[in-house]
């Protein structure tokens, strides 16, 4: 790679984002990192590269973004679990992704890496782990997010099918430093570890440490093939064996009180119609819930082949967040 070429990052100041510059930073790459206005830039700080604006929904804001570039990383994305505009996040996450992919391929840029997400994907009937080729029900894309992201990995399949040079990558739930937000799965290790998670949902999700998911990222980019999508994921957990772990590491007991879906249903609603008057984000929704019945464990199986990925075991993932987290000032 000339000295002069720029790898791009949309989304760096963001969970995985910045993960991914972090990375490419440690691989020698001179970056090119993309921002907002009033976006937090603390996992910026110390990190070597040239900041620009970029709106995904503001073409115009593209050109100079892509101005010399070789690489695209288009990590960027409105993540979610409700939103009071749909049409909003679309016009982001699938609209403005395959605007910039399009507009990266008319700069002359040699290869992008899109992050789509295990969102995108089916799930199993057995709750045994899915995969890439894993068959997609309407019923696995509930809310606007999933919807979202579906949709979107299928247009950007459109044009790497049409010859541009695309790898798609999904991670799983990402957890470990640098979620300054939070995320909400961040949120959610976040108030187990300050106690403020007295019960749980009977659920499975697969945890991943944000920077194996970086690292899957640059894997992609070398090893990967044109129009084909890697899953990053680490270990598939139960949402209850997730939370002793936690309070394994904080000195708290563990919840105990299981809470059965259906009977929360109408909470749900009534929480999403208040939500909708007052734009606030809602604890839950009936669409929130009916994921919590799905298992959402997947298999990293191909990336592990194919790419040579290797995450590490989930508890790293929950130490190291945990760590930054009372770093930050965020817990005791």
């Amino acid at each position: 790679m000339s000295q002069d070429d720029f790898t791009l990052v949309t989304g760096a100041t963001g969970f995985v984002g910045a993960a991914v510059a972090r990375a490419l930073h440690r691989a020698g790459h001179k970056l090119r990192l993309t921002t907002r206005p009033g976006s937090d830039q603390r996992n910026l700080t110390g990190l070597p590269c040239e900041l620009v604006p970029l709106d995904l929904a503001n073409p115009s804001t593209f050109g100079p973004a892509l101005y010399n570039c070789r690489y695209l990383f288009h990590v960027a994305a409105d993540y979610r679990l409700w939103v009071p505009d749909e049409a909003a996040m679309r016009r982001v996450n699938i609209d403005g992704s395959v605007a910039l992919l399009r507009a990266a391929a008319a700069a002359g840029v040699e290869r992008s890496v899109y992050t789509s997400s295990v969102a995108a994907l089916g799930l199993t009937d057995d709750g045994s782990p899915a995969n890439e080729a894993t068959p997609i029900k309407p019923e696995h894309h509930l809310g606007a997010y999933k919807k979202s992201k579906y949709d979107a990995e299928q247009a950007v399949r459109a044009l790497a099918a049409g010859g541009q040079n695309i790898v798609i990558v999904n991670p799983s739930t990402p957890v470990g430093p640098g979620d300054v937000k939070p995320t909400p799965t961040g949120q959610m290790v976040l108030d187990a570890a300050c106690g403020r998670m007295p019960a749980y949902v009977d659920t499975g999700l697969n945890i991943v440490h944000v920077d194996d998911v970086a690292d899957g990222h640059l894997l992609a980019m070398a090893k990967g093939r044109t129009g084909e999508a890697y899953i990053l994921g680490g270990g598939n957990l139960m949402l209850r064996d997730l939370l002793v772990m936690i309070a394994a590491q904080t000195g708290r007991k563990p919840p105990t009180l299981r809470l059965p879906i259906t009977p929360l249903m109408p909470l749900a609603w009534v929480m999403e119609r208040i939500a909708n008057v007052t734009g606030n984000t809602p604890l839950m929704t009936p669409e929130i819930l009916a994921m919590a019945r799905k298992k959402m464990f997947f298999s990293s199986v191909k990336a592990e082949a194919r790419l040579g990925y290797q995450p590490r075991p989930a508890t790293a993932a929950v130490t190291d967040a945990l760590a930054w987290f009372r770093a930050q000032g965020m817990m005791p």
